[in-house]
């Protein structure tokens, strides 16, 4: 890995999960677990284009599925120094060029209004502070870019709801931060984002969720 490969932001903090980052790499390689995820990353991430920002890479996962008819170059950014060295592995993978850096969601190196689209993918259930995340992805975002997420999210039950609650002390230590429990879409709404399309997939204690989402440009932004 050189320097021109993985850039270290000065705003990077330190984070790292090396069980969680192993863990996690290896499960994703599984046939069945591929079979369930691949389609939903093919899904999400072709509908990326231009300049093309993906929080939280982790290991690389998606960058298989970028449309190079669509996406002129990715930013593709990560906390967790131990899953930069997947992604960093992975990076060939990609049809499109791909700049890795270490850098938390809270605090993008990036200027403001900078990209056309920005993914995330299974990263808001981890962040420290979702809403501050959410901020800073809707002011790298140009007015009108999109907004490409899948999440794993809030139970719609009752009951699997208090379960995923009891289970976060346990996730979160074990899982690298992982909130089972958290409702990404209403925190979008609350930062001002029209939400496109959505689509809410399984249930029990992991339902899924893909939301297409735009940027609007608000008064007090012009």
């Amino acid at each position: 890995m050189t320097s021109n490969d993985l850039h270290l932001s000065a705003t990077a903090k330190a984070i790292s999960y090396p069980r969680f980052a192993a863990f996690y790499n290896r499960m994703m390689k599984q046939p069945q677990i591929r079979q369930q995820f691949d389609p939903l990353r093919q899904q999400i991430v072709g509908l990326a284009h231009g300049v093309v920002l993906e929080v939280g890479a982790g290991g690389g996962q998606n960058f298989p599925f970028y449309d190079r008819s669509r996406v002129v170059r990715v930013e593709a950014t990560e906390p967790d120094e131990k899953m930069l060295i997947y992604a960093e592995s992975n990076r060939g993978d990609a049809p499109v060029p791909i700049t890795l850096t270490r850098a938390t969601a809270e605090m993008l190196p990036f200027p403001d209004a900078h990209f056309d689209s920005l993914v995330v993918t299974l990263v808001l259930c981890s962040v420290r502070d979702p809403e501050h995340s959410l901020r800073e992805i809707k002011r790298v975002l140009r007015p009108g870019g999109d907004l490409l997420l899948l999440e794993h999210v809030r139970a719609q039950g009752k009951v699997a709801a208090k379960v995923q609650d009891v289970l976060v002390p346990l996730t979160t230590r074990c899982l690298g931060n992982c909130h089972w429990n958290r409702d990404p879409e209403r925190i979008l709404v609350e930062q001002g984002f029209e939400i496109m399309s959505r689509r809410l997939l399984g249930g029990g204690l992991q339902p899924f969720l893909i939301v297409h989402a735009r940027r609007t440009e608000q008064p007090d932004e012009r």
